[in-house]
């Protein structure tokens, strides 16, 4: 109800200031005083009329009824006309809204102070006595001095409230007690005295007795008792919008402010953006002008250089046109003795001319101007010269700002994530100049460092440590270090792990022989613990274990996630248990979805799923993988005659192979999907880019194998074509099996008697 009086934004603020001074005193700050008294409060939004039978929607604004049924006749769901808050009306339409008693004694009150004025007729005996008004609250009529008193005679109406003009004069505003009473809807003569808490309805005394006497179903109090609790509800109302009155009053302001900065801040960066551009246009210009003079000068030189060949080409084009002549003539009109006195001579000079001939080969004879940078790739460059940013050095709050730090490896490049936070917790984004960052080793000397934003308020900080010691990374925002800066960073050898998940346990977190790892659509590590029959999701950052599931059948070994996020499982062969050559299906929650029972499955090992949903399996008693289909019905037998002992299996679609390992002969075999043996590598022994007893497999994005040898724990990378290029990482002896990179580029490996996840930088 307050909302419709309060419309304008100096209302709203007059509104937190009186919440602040004193919650309660908010109708009697509006009801007290003339001064406050407007007509807006009277007039309805739509209609821009005085108020006629006000009613209040839920959202609490409020409108004449017609106006509101007018209204609600023009749309359907039915929205406020101020809020545009969707209303649902009661089954009785706007009929069954509540009346606003509050802007009624507001007209009231408008009426008296109007007929209080002179030359107001009474609107009983219409003017036949002169002299001051009085109003009947109950009527809503202004009477004259002589028929107020007859007005009282009348004994039902005896209990009318009558206001005289002295009263009105007296209060100096609206009396406290200048309500119109409200009537029974069923008995119109009688006022609404009692309130029945079962039905939560106002009732007249004749009411009490008829529809709602005192009982089980119906227990009506007196009015007075009722609304002192409804006005500590109110109170407690008024007491919770305060704090968030203030908040936004601050907010506004804060706006308020900022639009009024903003031009400012618009024509400063209009002048950065015109000072930097008018600095590329300089050079530019200068650029050109240097290139336009070294064409003049360039277009000289040739043409010096044009100009000596011309002279000599043209002085030896004399001489073999004189010996020429010379010797046309001796032919044409010589004697005998003449053609034998001059041929020596000719012979002497034709000799000389064809001894030392002019240089005939081409010269620089053109400038030609070549593009240093194409037209289209400067047009590039110029399209990223200069970011308009928004600068929100203002919001970041830097005590709520945070930085991730990630283990590091010595030599390899690592990352640290800042997030730039407001003061709500959410991020938001700051320039780049306004974060600095600094690595340090235990010396003081300075690591380089890069700093790049991934998105908003999400920075990523690269850095390659040369020592293997811990060092200090300092982080500041707006100058101001952020909370915990500067952090510890601890530097690994590359032989190590830089995390380890697990130990030997059953429980929440713990390990117990794990045999293989997959990664999840969220980035999570899958563990597949075979002690345990269970699988075990471990958040790959943290290490923290996020849920675990059990699992059916015999003894689990391997492990992969298809396209919709459901774990694909393999169950090893058993003498303890029957039917357990099976594949199951789990959902992402863990639940068992389906089981694949297939009449060519033996003793199925490595698992690996396409996206189309069929699955190549490893089985190692008939040495072979089998290409299933989703159902699991065999498609075809891949390897056979090839393979001793298949383990674990990597797909690469994008070239239509797989990769398996195989145990017994120490090697990696690549097949495509239709079966072919497309070339296989590996060589049994203990150095690098040997194999010994090979298990767990893996690809890159870039098509590189990934291998570790369960003896050794060697971890090596080979190239697409099964080239040796590097070892990550030598285990110590905790039997690796499956192995799995993390979208943040660490292998992680499963080790069975270690019973723990090992997670080594790629």
């Amino acid at each position: 109800m307050f909302q419709t009086l309060i419309r304008t934004e100096q209302d709203s603020l007059c509104l937190v200031s009186n919440l602040d001074n004193n919650p309660g005193s908010i109708m009697a700050s509006k009801m007290q005083g003339s001064a406050e008294f407007d007509e807006r409060f009277l007039t309805c939004p739509v209609c821009l009329l005085h108020f006629r039978d006000p009613r209040v929607l839920p959202c609490l604004h409020t409108f004449c009824r017609e106006c509101l049924q007018e209204w609600a006749t023009k749309q359907q769901p039915l929205e406020c006309p101020t809020c545009r808050t969707q209303v649902s009306l009661p089954d009785q339409g706007v009929d069954g809204l509540r009346t606003n008693f509050y802007v009624n004694n507001l007209l009231d009150f408008a009426a008296v102070k109007k007929g209080a004025g002179p030359g107001v007729p009474c609107q009983v005996c219409e003017g036949r006595e002169e002299g001051v008004r009085s109003w009947c609250v109950q009527c809503s009529v202004l009477l004259c001095e002589s028929c107020t008193i007859t007005h009282r005679r009348f004994p039902t109406l005896k209990s009318h409230q009558i206001v005289t003009q002295e009263n009105l004069e007296a209060s100096g505003g609206v009396p406290s007690s200048f309500q119109r009473k409200a009537f029974c809807p069923k008995h119109e003569d009688q006022a609404l005295t009692f309130y029945c808490e079962p039905c939560q309805t106002l009732v007249c005394v004749a009411c009490t007795v008829v529809d709602h006497p005192r009982g089980d179903k119906h227990n009506p109090v007196e009015i007075g008792a009722v609304a002192e609790r409804k006005k500590w509800d109110l109170q407690g109302l008024l007491g919770n919008i305060q704090p968030r009155g203030r908040e936004v009053e601050a907010a506004l302001c804060d706006v308020k402010m900022e639009i009024s900065e903003l031009p400012t801040s618009a024509n400063a960066a209009i002048a950065q953006a015109t000072a930097y551009f008018d600095q590329l246009t300089a050079l530019l210009r200068d650029r050109k002008e240097e290139v336009v003079e070294e064409i003049g000068s360039r277009c000289r030189e040739v043409g010096k250089c044009l100009e000596t060949q011309k002279e000599e080409i043209e002085f030896e084009l004399a001489g073999l046109t004189s010996a020429f002549e010379f010797c046309k003539q001796a032919l044409e009109h010589g004697s005998d003795v003449h053609v034998i006195e001059v041929e020596g001579q000719a012979r002497q000079r034709v000799e000389e001319l064809l001894t030392a001939p002019a240089d005939l080969t081409a010269r620089p004879s053109q400038v030609v101007f070549s593009e240093g940078t194409a037209v289209a790739e400067f047009r590039d460059d110029v399209a990223r010269a200069g970011r308009v940013d928004i600068d929100v050095k203002l919001k970041v709050d830097v005590s709520k700002c945070s930085v991730e730090i990630r283990p590091a490896v010595v030599k390899c490049s690592n990352i640290s994530l800042l997030r730039t936070l407001d003061k709500n917790g959410q991020l938001c984004s700051v320039l780049k100049d306004d974060v600095t960052v600094t690595l340090n080793d235990p010396w003081g000397q300075a690591v380089p460092t890069q700093l790049q934003e991934k998105g908003r308020g999400l920075w990523e900080i690269s850095y390659k440590p040369r020592i293997e010691v811990s060092h200090r990374l300092e982080v500041k925002v707006n100058g101001r270090s952020v909370a915990g800066s500067p952090y510890d960073v601890r530097v690994h050898s590359s032989q190590d792990p830089v995390l380890t998940i697990g130990r030997r346990g059953r429980g929440e977190g713990e390990l117990y022989h794990p045999t293989d790892i997959a990664v999840d659509m969220d980035g999570n590590i899958a563990v597949l613990e075979k002690g345990s029959s269970r699988v075990q999701i471990f958040d790959a950052k943290t290490g923290q274990s996020l849920r675990r599931f059990p699992l059916e059948g015999g003894p689990p070994f391997g492990i992969d996630i298809d396209s919709n996020g459901q774990f694909i499982v393999t169950s090893q062969s058993s003498l303890y248990f029957h039917s357990t050559q099976e594949i199951r299906v789990y959902s992402r929650e863990g639940k068992l979805t389906k089981t694949l029972n297939s009449d060519c499955l033996q003793d199925p090992r490595g698992v690996a799923v396409l996206q189309d949903g069929r699955m190549v399996v490893a089985d190692r008693t008939q040495e072979s993988c089998l290409l299933l289909q989703p159902d699991g019905s065999l498609i075809r037998e891949i390897g056979k005659g090839q393979l001793q002992n298949p383990w674990f299996i990597a797909v690469d679609e994008s070239r239509d192979l797989f990769f398996v390992t195989d145990y017994g002969a120490h090697k990696v075999f690549a097949f495509n999907l239709k079966g072919k043996l497309k070339f296989k590598f590996g060589k049994h022994g203990m150095n690098e880019g040997e194999l010994e007893y090979p298990t767990g497999i893996t690809l890159d994005p870039a098509g590189n194998i990934i291998v570790v040898n369960l003896i050794n724990g060697r971890l090596q990378v080979f190239g697409p074509d099964g080239t040796y290029l590097r070892t990550v990482a030598s285990g110590k002896g905790k039997e690796p099996q499956g192995i799995a990179l993390t979208p943040d580029g660490h292998i992680a490996v499963s080790c069975n008697w270690g019973h723990c996840i090992e997670f080594y930088k790629y």
